[in-house]
């Protein structure tokens, strides 16, 4: 069913062709981001050689379908353009990804692509007979706009144009289905339509369960379905094949409701609406829809005075959802002219350093921020505390623990690169609980939950023992924030616990005790070199935030025992004494891994290294590259994406460099995964070891902040 057509050989310059017959720009990912604004609104499009809108369902990020149809009818002609559906009794017709439009986003790239991504975006063109349809999937970022960064929709849009100068009638459908409510299908739900100014469908558990999840999906809240009234709108909520049915045959629906309330596979409840666009020549203005899931209270925090229940930022300007999504709906062109304009930035910013660059950067970012939720708390009174902001992070997919710190570190270049004051508070979420007085350890949590949404803290310092990482890293990320913003307030407030760490660091961090480093699926290990230049660079940090607050005495105490430290680990075994490497542990000679914590040394500008340390790693690198990157370490052949990027951003030469990105766009465009960007990958193969639509993707803009 699929198109191929000849395009001019400029194509081959800024696009890559792939085993399905269509080309995408910048690459072909594993699968594109549509639908991503938060741990439960997070839908993707799964790839691997290539699968076209409508060859597959949408996923949940976890891999469960969710279920989202779109047809059109052009000339009386029905046509499927998003989702798998198969409609029994009634005739239709794929439509057909094809490659004939030249776009343009406010930045000089030529896009000869059936479907290509942007940082904000993801748009498809599909052939619907006489008539191409743009498919774009919008998900804004708002980093500097904390009522817009937290309101949980995202934007699907839908727009039609001749492609033979003659006109044509063209009707748009789509829906969504119970699957959006929650992850179990054998649970029931019910719904409800609203008309007026916005058209809204709206389904949730019968039974709802406040912080509980199944399959990583929320059993709380209720997904949202809404588009602004406009003539030729018809609606209709039904069993799936029913309702697609109906507007297959009619191009139009009943505005008729299903009030029979049952399980989420029971006949396949679904929520549509009908578009009809009339006569279609040129372009025709986009069908708009809102998609998107909201509960609340968000998260269970714990304090020192008992657990804390807390909102989305967005709740502070909104007294109900219907405020939400009509703001959200009425801001859509604003809203695509900001994203534009962020869209140009990165892309022009990430491309200086390579075109592969740029691709990898502008399929993580919504992945990255997908992973946060930014709340605030209410006053004695009732009113909203909007300066009590706390972000949670869920590590999505690994175990699901909350404000994860060796996952808050690698994607911390997210923050640094779009706003480091909304990074200090996923960093104050975790220190409130280390200093409310009912942790016990010296060093810092792990993590302050053992599963989103609930951040329990762990009273008994039970937590995954990672002292050396988790303190180096606090360390790291305090003074980064100061060096970027120029706040000097946040050290200042935490200074005692950072001194703390500190004092730890300095016990355990030039010879580390076995422990776990933050790759933790490697399993533990004795005297890890990079574990101990982790510590080097904590106590390094902590000189400079002593001495930018005026503790000189204690900077210059602090600054001679990193130097000191720094200047003993080769010879303790840091340094393989046969080859020319750093080791993977202490005089371990024939052993090595990426020494990507000699970013800290670089980020934070402590020259603490020498210049013949990252010498000598660059040049061990470029001799043991494997056809998607260099391994991690000698225990394995497999690497993290992350990792990779952090390790071409300290090497000495740009050769180099550019052979890390250009390994781990390799993996991406390899066709043998169908996952969220993967981190965590086999260097031999391409294949994803484990992992999916992490967070630490924010790390992949580490190159965008040294």
């Amino acid at each position: 069913m699929r198109l191929s057509l000849g395009i001019s050989t400029l194509l081959s310059l800024c696009a890559a062709t792939y085993a399905a017959s269509w080309t995408a720009t910048p690459l072909q990912p594993p699968s594109y981001p549509l639908a991503v604004r938060g741990p439960y609104l997070s839908a993707w499009l799964p790839q691997k050689a290539g699968q076209a809108l409508n060859d597959v369902w949408p996923q949940f990020w976890a891999g469960q379908i969710l279920g989202w149809a779109g047809f059109a009818k052009v000339n009386g002609t029905a046509y499927s353009f998003l989702g798998s559906p198969a409609v029994s009794g009634s005739t239709f017709t794929k439509a057909t990804q094809i490659s004939a439009e030249v776009s343009y986003f406010q930045y000089v790239r030529w896009e000869y692509a059936v479907n290509w991504y942007t940082t904000t975006q993801s748009i498809f063109k599909l052939r619907a007979g006489p008539v191409d349809l743009t498919v774009t999937f919008f998900s804004p970022v708002e980093p500097n706009d904390y009522v817009k960064h937290t309101l949980p929709f995202s934007y699907f849009t839908v727009s039609a144009a001749s492609n033979d100068g003659a006109s044509h009638s063209v009707q748009v459908y789509s829906d969504i289905s119970g699957e959006w409510a929650s992850r179990n299908n054998g649970l029931t739900i019910n719904w409800s339509t609203s008309t007026g100014n916005i058209f809204t469908h709206q389904v949730q558990l019968a039974g709802q369960a406040l912080y509980s999840e199944v399959g990583d999906g929320i059993q709380h809240g209720a997904a949202y379905y809404s588009t602004p009234s406009v003539s030729g709108l018809t609606y209709k909520t039904g069993a799936d094949t029913t309702v697609r049915a109906q507007f297959i045959a009619n191009g139009k629906l009943d505005n008729g409701q299903d009030t029979n309330f049952r399980p989420i596979s029971s006949s396949w409840p679904v929520f549509a609406f009908s578009h009809d666009l009339g006569s279609v020549s040129s372009a025709s203005a986009p069908v708009v829809i809102s998609v998107g899931h909201v509960r609340d209270p968000a998260i269970n925090y714990v304090t020192a005075n008992g657990m804390q229940s807390r909102s989305i930022y967005a709740w502070s300007q909104f007294s109900s959802v219907t405020d939400m999504i009509s703001s959200f709906l009425g801001d859509y062109s604003a809203a695509l002219g900001r994203a534009q304009t962020l869209d140009a930035k990165v892309h022009s910013e990430a491309s200086a350093i390579s075109a592969d660059y740029a691709a990898i950067v502008e399929l993580s970012v919504r992945q990255a921020f997908g992973a946060y939720e930014t709340t605030i708390s209410k006053n004695s009174d009732g009113s909203w505390n909007t300066d009590d902001i706390l972000t949670f992070q869920k590590e999505i997919s690994s175990n699901g623990n909350m404000n994860t710190i060796d996952v808050i570190f690698p994607a911390w270049p997210l923050y640094l690169y779009f706003n480091p004051k909304l990074g200090s508070t996923v960093l104050n979420a975790v220190l409130q609980y280390q200093t409310s007085g009912l942790y016990p350890n010296k060093w810092s949590i792990h993590d302050i939950g053992a599963h989103y949404p609930n951040a329990t803290g762990h009273n008994d310092g039970g937590d995954e023992a990672m002292p050396v990482e988790e303190s180096g890293n606090m360390l790291a990320m305090a003074l980064s924030y100061t060096l970027k913003t120029g706040d000097n307030s946040f050290i200042e407030r935490w200074y005692n616990v950072f001194d703390q760490f500190t004092q730890y660091l300095i016990e355990d961090s030039l010879i580390p005790a076995e422990q776990l480093s933050t790759d933790d699926f490697a399993g533990t290990l004795a005297n890890q070199t990079n574990l101990a230049i982790k510590g080097m660079v904590g106590i390094g940090a902590m000189a400079k935030i002593a001495d930018i607050l005026g503790h000189s005495d204690t900077s210059a105490n602090y600054t001679s025992i990193a130097k000191d430290y720094v200047s003993r680990f080769t010879g303790l075994g840091g340094k393989s004494k046969t080859e020319a490497h750093l080791t993977l542990s202490y005089n371990n000679d024939v052993t090595w891994g990426l020494s990507y914590n000699l970013f800290g040394d670089k980020l934070l500008d402590l020259n603490l290294f020498p210049a013949e340390i990252y010498q000598m790693q660059t040049a061990w690198y470029k001799t043991k590259v494997n056809q998607f990157g260099v391994p991690l370490d000698t225990r394995h052949t497999y690497t993290k994406s992350d990792w990779e990027i952090w390790t071409a951003a300290i090497v000495s030469d740009t050769d180099a460099r550019d052979q890390f990105i250009s390994h781990v766009k390799n993996y991406l465009t390899s066709g043998v995964n169908d996952m969220p960007f993967s981190d965590w990958y086999e260097t031999t193969n391409g294949a994803s070891v484990g992992f999916r639509a992490r967070p630490v993707a924010g790390g992949h803009l580490a190159l965008l902040v040294v």
